[in-house]
């Protein structure tokens, strides 16, 4: 008795190998071994899908491969089954490979390899078909929208095995959708909604619904829709400089914003027509003072219409004297004002400074000036009063 070994070999559409280990029993010297496998392969629909059988120590034995339906695919050399898609790609007495083409769905289940000893030894492998998904569909979208629409966009998938991924995006930022998933024989159908209420900023955005799945390993599939929603006007008037003086060049530019877009639009001045044509240019949006007077104050109004409405802007023109302007601040004048106040108010410090040193100097209540010789509060008062009237006495008036 001795220990041996082989192994199958499936090579999926990638042309990636697949190993499949097999082990050996023990076997009577001269004997075959093939037992069962250990590992499975995945290949997606369309693809190609290789089975090789290997065994060592054949004395000559025929090889086999049937289908999962256990329908003989090759025996030996011999093609069994009529089927074009499946053909020979090597046999000799230790190897048989074949390979099936265009795989379907239906190809999914157990294959098996059979070396025909006493008894039968066999390995098996399962084999996986990915189901690839059809290009996603959006419905719900009608156009053109109106501003203030309520839409629900739904995103439709089918024929994916396993389950596809839907998502959504906005302008490539993803935004979330509600997911449903329904089975429909070995595939799904994936549907992927997005409720959107549907403003003026949603024109021109691009909504892009993106499949990701297993059998899309080097791309993914996606669909796109951009909204066109229709909106009535709004409008700004643009000026070329921001104080007008007499004689200056000035350009006024109306700016609508709607879709369909306004246009043309319509200038008026104080809510009538626009005076000295000669003079003030109209130009599609723009409104052109060749030179600034102050005739052309006022208030002009531009005006843009669309079939959802209308919307005016205003402008109040104010011409100004360039000679009347006030010049620039004089520094040195107002510098100069700034040192006298400085000075005077240091005057003014240093003088009560002296006048409060001058007149510095101690005061005594009546009691303290009768106090040297009286012994009570009472005395001292009588004794202040007294010296107040001699002092009265001893004044001299010099002429």
């Amino acid at each position: 008795a001795f220990m041996s070994s082989s192994s199958i070999v499936l090579f999926t559409a990638s042309c990636r190998a697949v190993v499949l280990k097999v082990e050996c029993s023990i076997c009577c010297c001269g004997c075959e071994c093939l037992t069962h496998f250990l590992s499975n392969m995945t290949v997606t629909e369309g693809g190609i899908a290789n089975l090789t059988c290997r065994v060592e120590h054949n004395d000559n034995t025929s090889l086999q491969w049937s289908n999962p339906a256990q329908q003989t695919l090759f025996f030996g050399d011999k093609k069994a089954l009529r089927d074009n898609r499946i053909e020979l790609v090597r046999a000799t007495s230790q190897e048989l490979t074949i390979s099936i083409s265009e795989v379907t769905l239906a190809d999914e289940g157990m294959y098996t390899c059979s070396l025909f000893t006493m008894p039968v030894k066999t390995a098996k492998a399962f084999l996986t078909v990915l189901g690839v998904p059809k290009k996603p569909e959006i419905n719900g979208l009608t156009k053109p929208l109106l501003e203030g629409d309520q839409i629900t966009l739904t995103c439709v998938t089918s024929g994916s095995k396993p389950a596809a991924d839907v998502r959504w995006f906005k302008n490539e930022k993803e935004v979330k959708g509600a997911k449903e998933v329904n089975a429909s024989g070995k595939t799904f159908t994936v549907k992927s909604s997005l409720q959107l209420l549907v403003n003026r900023h949603d024109d021109g955005v691009a909504y892009t619904c993106r499949v990701d799945h297993v059998s899309l390993t080097a791309t993914h599939e996606e669909t796109t829709q951009v909204l066109e929603v229709h909106y009535a006007p709004y409008v700004e008037i643009k000026h070329s400089i921001p104080a007008p003086l007499e004689g200056q060049y000035l350009k006024l530019e109306c700016v609508p914003h709607g879709n369909p877009s306004p246009d043309p639009v319509l200038w008026t001045k104080d809510g009538g027509e626009l005076p000295d044509l000669d003079r003030v240019i109209v130009e599609g949006r723009e409104l052109t003072f060749m030179s600034l007077n102050k005739t052309d104050n006022g208030t002009y109004r531009c005006e843009a219409t669309n079939h959802l409405g209308t919307s005016q802007a205003e402008y109040k023109l104010v011409v100004k004297d360039p000679n009347a302007l006030p010049g620039p601040p004089d520094h040195a004048l107002i510098g100069g004002i700034v040192a006298v106040v400085v000075f005077a108010t240091l005057c003014l410090i240093i003088v009560l400074g002296r006048y409060l040193a001058r007149h510095k100097g101690t005061y005594l209540t009546n009691e303290a000036k009768g106090a040297d010789d009286a012994p009570d509060a009472d005395t001292a008062i009588i004794n202040a009063d007294g010296n107040h009237a001699h002092a009265e006495e001893k004044k001299e008036y010099f002429i």
